[in-house]
């Protein structure tokens, strides 16, 4: 039977795993990992926390291997050059499409279509149709219902020896994490989180939005869908035999939304790097501001629960949904920075980085789609409705943590007196805000006025850019209806979640 290399890549497990399924019915599977150096060094996309988090799957990885009689051959090299010398050698090599941008577009439309590799697309994502959005609701929520792909009860020896360990990889690189709290990579603990977050799915509509519940009581589980140590569809068909609740309906949604964003990278790779909608291309270019944007990066800007938001997500890796949004408006609404500089740095921290998530949402709360209203989150107003109490804002801005709670979302404004007793000295302590909120707001909110008339128009009359910026018309409605019981805002200026 002939040897088929099974090349890992972001579907590390065993289980609900097309490429091997396919590659034990077929051959022989010889399971392999490429530490490919273009994620790594100065040069990579990607925190120290998130590729030990790799590691750590890859770990869990090679044990299930080990259990059913094979193991998973680790490589340093570029897939570029390791996987033609395969084919050379007379393997086969099976592989799950993923969805990609940038260099991995590239990696893979050179390295996919050769003769001897077979990728399988089984992900819920529509691929190489004339128009994706033709069944894509059906296609997808038929992917959720089908059964998994179970583990091969027993695997024969890999033929492929490792070259590497990972902790080589990690000296080559000086991988030292310094983020804290972040949860371990591998399907041995992303079993149990879901098993976790199954037992208190219905509180999930309280601890959605405010960031201090969410980080404690969310189902975590982005990371490791981002890495597949679970599939879309296990969640999904796990969360299903859950009781029916309020809770179980908004997470499927967020599954659906999921592979919704997703499917937009797979149609358009522009989204990494480009405004989907023409009129926005190089919207506040000309007015970066360096000192402001090192602000925002650090958890300086005067603004505590931008700051607070922004320090969670240095310090975790960790953010939730609800305050990405308010930090991407903020950015680029109130401080006019370009929308890439924020989606860049957002995904050299989270660990749970996908481009396909990331930058589409992105676009999406900067205004540069052309499709949603304007959305300029009120830091305070986040503050005053998520974090009542102070929790969040404290934990991470302890500067604070002696103002009384109805003086934290603004200590600017508390009397001298209040700021006194709390030994806070505003420009010294903590800063005061770098800019006026409240003038900046209103000067987007008509700057973007001013520009709809042209947005409308360059998706009314460019098919391309309709298509990548409208919303999967059947599932609109009832996701919004969604997004709004989760807690979010309409009809005042405030987005309703863009969560999934």
């Amino acid at each position: 039977m002939t040897d088929i290399a099974v090349w890992h890549r972001a579907d590390l497990r065993p289980t609900d795993n097309a490429a091997l399924a396919a590659a034990a019915h077929d051959g022989h599977p010889a399971p392999l990992f490429c530490f490919d150096s273009q994620f790594y060094g100065t040069d990579g996309l990607a925190c120290d926390a998130r590729l030990r988090f790799l590691h750590e799957s890859l770990t869990d990885l090679r044990e299930r291997y080990r259990a059913i009689g094979s193991d998973l051959a680790l490589v340093h090299a570029d897939p570029r050059e390791r996987i033609p010398a395969l084919l050379a050698d007379g393997y086969e090599v099976y592989v799950n499409a993923d969805v990609t941008a940038r260099y991995g577009r590239d990696r893979d439309a050179d390295l996919l279509s050769r003769d001897g590799v077979s990728a399988f697309g089984e992900d819920g994502i529509v691929r190489n149709a004339a128009d994706p959005r033709d069944g894509w609701d059906d296609q997808c929520e038929a992917y959720f219902e089908a059964d998994p792909h179970p583990v091969p009860e027993s695997l024969s020896a890999n033929p492929l020896d490792s070259e590497v360990t990972i902790e080589d990889v990690e000296r080559r690189y000086d991988v030292v994490p310094e983020k804290r709290d972040v949860p371990t990579g591998g399907r041995t603990e992303a079993e149990r989180r879901l098993g976790e977050f199954v037992d208190r799915i219905r509180a999930y509509p309280r601890v959605v939005s405010p960031p201090a519940a969410a980080e404690r009581n969310g189902s975590r589980l982005s990371a490791y869908l981002k890495f597949g140590c679970l599939s879309t569809r296990e969640v999904y068909r796990r969360v299903q035999r859950a009781p029916e609740c309020r809770g179980r309906e908004l997470f499927v949604s967020r599954l659906y939304w999921n592979r919704h964003y997703h499917q937009k990278l797979q149609d358009w790779a522009g989204w990494a790097d480009r405004a989907v909608n023409p009129v926005f291309h190089g919207l506040y270019r000309s007015e970066h501001d360096s000192e402001l944007l090192a602000a925002w990066k650090e958890g300086r800007t005067g603004f505590p629960m931008v700051d607070a938001s922004m320090r969670a997500l240095v310090e975790t890796g960790f953010l939730n949904f609800r305050m990405r949004a308010m930090c991407a408006s903020f950015l680029t609404y109130v401080l006019r920075e370009p929308w890439t500089l924020g989606a860049d740095f957002f995904y050299y921290h989270l660990v749970d980085a996908a481009m396909g998530i990331n930058h589409t949402q992105w676009q999406s709360q900067a205004g540069v789609v052309g499709v949603h209203s304007v959305r300029v989150y009120d830091p305070a107003k986040q503050g005053r409705e998520y974090d009542p109490d102070g929790e969040f804002v404290r934990e991470y801005v302890p500067e604070l943590a002696a103002l009384p709670d109805e003086h934290l979302p603004r200590p600017e404004k508390a009397p001298l007196a209040v700021l006194e007793e709390a030994g806070v000295e505003l420009g010294a302590d903590y800063p005061y805000p770098v800019v006026d909120y409240e003038r900046r707001a209103a000067a987007a909110r008509e700057r973007f006025a001013r520009l709809d008339d042209r947005a409308t128009e360059a998706i009314r009359t460019d098919r391309a850019v309709w298509r990548r910026a409208s919303l999967s018309t059947e599932r609109r409605e009832r996701l919004r209806d969604d997004e709004a019981d989760a807690g979010g805002e309409t009809g005042s200026g405030q987005a309703s979640l863009d969560e999934f």
